[in-house]
């Protein structure tokens, strides 16, 4: 799949020093990760979404909810990254700063080679203290769900509906937005906040948007660059591209 880079968007990508990247559920969903809703299938079909990601639908039934992640977390341990992943790790080596925040628990971009990531909504192959909010690690396998040493249940070290981001993640993915020359909208919706604000805290800045998406959103009509399509097909191009300018220079 071909798509159109303008040569503008390469120049100043070229040029940049500091990039920031936000991704959300489109990159995953190309290597055969469902997104939350979609997942509810099978076993699952008749729950709401409620009964599963909410701290009080925890507090009501804790083995439901930790077999539900526990059958997410094996399904995801199954997929790879793909080439869209690999192409932003290999990004990332070629700028001074590149924070890439990323709304997405499954950490493919991790197994893919980022360094520099942000987890705004946590990662489900951790697993934490309902109580005291600390990590665990290994997850406990022999009990469902299994308990903290303090005797409360153990629960993903996710972010549920109705629960804050984590602060210190988010003020990175601000201070990253506002800094950056070029920021990079990636397989999102841009409909939730505060991560939809993001790109356009980059743009109030004064950086240069871009948008890789398979569709239009809310974002796009703010957009400097807008490339529709997967990000699979569209960041390995980009990345050629930006590798073939720097070798031959302007």
């Amino acid at each position: 799949m071909s798509i159109v880079i303008p040569q503008e968007l390469i120049e100043r990508l070229a040029a940049a020093r500091r990039v920031a990247v936000l991704t959300g559920a489109g990159i995953s969903a190309e290597s055969g990760i469902p997104t939350f809703r979609d997942a509810l299938t099978g076993l699952w079909a008749n729950y709401d979404p409620q009964e599963l990601a909410t701290p009080e639908g925890f507090a009501r039934n804790p083995k439901l909810v930790w077999e539900w992640y526990a059958e997410r977390r094996a399904r995801i341990a199954g997929v790879a990254p793909n080439p869209g992943h690999i192409a932003l790790a290999a990004l990332e080596k070629r700028f001074e700063r590149f924070t890439l925040v990323t709304q997405n628990i499954d950490s493919l971009h991790q197994r893919a080679g980022s360094r520099e990531v942000v987890e705004l909504h946590g990662n489900i192959a951790r697993v934490k203290c309902s109580v005291e909010q600390t990590v665990a690690s290994p997850i406990p396998q022999d009990d469902s769900p299994p308990r903290c040493h303090c005797g409360a249940y153990l629960r993903p070290d996710v972010v549920w509906f109705g629960e804050m981001l984590p602060a210190d993640a988010l003020a990175r993915a601000e201070e990253a937005a506002e800094h950056c020359e070029v920021f990079l909208s990636i397989g999102t919706s841009a409909q939730v906040y505060p991560a939809a604000e993001l790109p356009l805290r980059a743009l109030s800045a004064g950086a240069t948007v871009v948008e890789i998406n398979p569709e239009r959103t809310a974002l796009t009509r703010h957009t400097q660059f807008s490339l529709q399509g997967p990000a699979g097909a569209i960041l390995p191009q980009l990345l050629a591209r930006l590798e073939a300018t720097c070798r031959t220079g302007p």
